[in-house]
């Protein structure tokens, strides 16, 4: 039985260091996508920013403006824009990089993705899928009778309405006519 080289015996000395910097390096994609969710975060905020700036800036309509001020907001407005180029830069290579990850992958059908519990513990066979297939239908054909007869009965609900309402301004005709 022999037991494994302390870190470092038989490795010339930076060797190791190197491949935890590496392994530093490498990011997963779950990794990636998070730091691709506050990317796009950062993005909306800095355009709500600039929309604030362009919201607040003056229009040039002959009126005279102090050339400090509208330096002041044109020097934030393009570092602003400097930034959010920079930001969507940035967006691209966390895009490239997660595709980069995922390209060798099989897609995975999003049935398999829902997690679901069954009765007795066995697979999912195709017998019962069928049933539920019918019984699914059958519930549906009924929901569509329902539906149905919804309709009428709200049709014939509404022309009873109509006429009690031309009833009632029979009514209230005649009296205005008695008065």
């Amino acid at each position: 039985m022999s037991t494994p080289p302390l870190s470092g015996a038989g490795m010339p000395p930076g060797a190791f260091s190197g491949t935890q910097a590496q392994a530093a390096r490498e990011v997963n994609t779950a990794s990636l996508c998070r730091i691709g969710q506050e990317t796009v975060q950062d993005i909306v905020f800095r355009t709500m920013e600039i929309f604030q700036l362009l919201r607040n800036m003056q229009l040039p309509n002959g009126v005279t403006y102090h050339t400090g001020t509208y330096q002041d907001r044109l020097g934030k407005l393009q570092e602003h824009l400097r930034q959010l180029s920079i930001l969507f830069r940035k967006l691209r290579l966390v895009y490239d990089k997660c595709n980069e990850n995922c390209a060798g992958l099989d897609p995975v059908p999003i049935e398999q993705l829902i997690p679901y519990v069954e009765e007795d513990g066995s697979k999912h066979d195709d017998r019962s899928a069928a049933s539920q297939l019918r019984f699914a239908s059958e519930e549906r054909r009924e929901i569509m009778e329902v539906n149905k007869k919804l309709k009428q009965k709200n049709q014939q609900l509404k022309q009873i309405m109509d006429q009690l309402r031309n009833l009632i301004w029979d009514i209230n005709a005649m009296l205005a006519m008695r008065n």
